[in-house]
């Protein structure tokens, strides 16, 4: 016999011996204390940070809102991945409330009037570190826990570094290291590809842009272009055209936004290409005092994992682990997003304080 039927035979028995509005009274009674199981109370907003001429589109999503926080830090510079963080990697927030964030000059949070000379590494760490006081006060948590990607790596480390009391731990992916290295092994690789596939086109568009450093932005993204025609077949590239439109029917994304986000992507590479040229975390960044992740794509030849591999043997930290995907190149997070989210899951559990289950 069922909870529900037992109580209904019990209510059946108690009509024969009292009057209907007491029994109507116990029945409204017994329905409360039946629905009123307590549960984990969700979290879902969304929010324009203020921060020093600028304001930032952030949202904020889980199913507990005591869970740990998890920031997410997007490429590019100025490569909004919201839209693709909440599609192929959502099932996080059954674990973590996740902050998704639109970084100055991206996504929501791009102005096409703002003033690019504000579009600088301190800046950017000067906005996060705002962002994080944010959600550390409103959901009361004394840390969060920051996954970088690709550029935001390069934030997230940084920050990391200057900031450790108020981080639980670092997870970086596609672990970005130091910028001339990387192009020039990326170079590299892309002419061994170009002379093996017999690829003339690719041969030339190397040989017009020449080897780097390059001054122009444009030169970096069109190495990236012909890096992508490379990718190895082991990797598990997801449809493009597929997840625009699955994002868009969802809501993630709305069409007339995609213009402004590869707009926004351009501007902020031009404006921050010089000085990212001069990055190099191995000077900057030699030991954090918090657990480090590194995530890493095996066949990643657009920031070279093996500069991140050796640049990881080198740093010092509380506790370290590399995590290699060997069916991912770049884009780990939506190559291989159920592996990757058990990753995460997996990591915070190894991290003291954190626990996501």
């Amino acid at each position: 016999m069922t909870q529900l039927e037992h109580i209904m035979r019990v209510l059946g028995a108690l009509r024969m011996r009292m009057p209907f509005p007491r029994l109507l009274a116990m029945i409204a009674a017994v329905t409360v204390v039946g629905c009123a199981s307590p549960g984990p109370a969700p979290v879902h907003y969304s929010e324009r940070v203020p921060v020093d001429g600028a304001r930032l589109y952030m949202e904020v999503r889980g199913e507990d809102r005591n869970a740990p926080v998890l920031l997410w830090l997007h490429g590019g510079p100025g490569g909004a991945e919201r839209p693709l963080f909440r599609y192929f990697n959502g099932a996080l927030e059954k674990h973590f409330v996740v902050a998704y964030l639109d970084q100055r000059g991206a996504g929501l949070s791009y102005d096409p009037d703002a003033d690019t000379s504000r579009l600088t590494v301190a800046q950017h760490l000067a906005d996060l570190d705002v962002v994080v006081d944010r959600l550390r006060s409103s959901l009361k948590q004394d840390k969060v826990i920051l996954v970088g990607h690709s550029w935001g790596t390069v934030l997230g480390l940084l920050y990391t570094a200057a900031h450790p009391v108020k981080v639980a731990a670092y997870i970086g992916v596609s672990q970005v290291v130091a910028t001339k290295p990387q192009q020039a092994l990326e170079y590299a690789w892309d002419r061994q590809q170009a002379v093996a596939h017999g690829d003339k086109s690719a041969l030339k568009k190397l040989g017009d842009i020449g080897a780097p450093p390059y001054d122009d932005s444009r030169d970096v993204l069109a190495l990236g272009n012909i890096t992508n025609r490379f990718t190895d077949p082991d990797v598990h590239e997801p449809n493009q055209m597929g997840v625009a439109l699955a994002g868009i029917a969802r809501g993630l994304i709305a069409p007339w936004d995609i213009g402004k986000l590869i707009q926004a992507n351009n501007v902020s590479l031009a404006a921050m290409n010089r000085e990212l040229q001069t990055l190099d975390l191995r000077r900057s960044v030699k030991s954090v005092n918090v657990p480090v992740f590194f995530f890493l794509g095996r066949h990643d030849h657009h920031v070279d994992a093996r500069l991140a591999a050796d640049y990881f043997d080198t740093l010092t930290a509380p506790s370290k682990h590399l995590v290699w995907f060997e069916h991912s190149a770049h884009n780990i997070p939506f190559e291989e997003p159920a592996a990757f989210n058990e990753a995460v899951v997996t990591a915070m559990n190894m991290t003291p304080g954190v626990r996501p289950d």
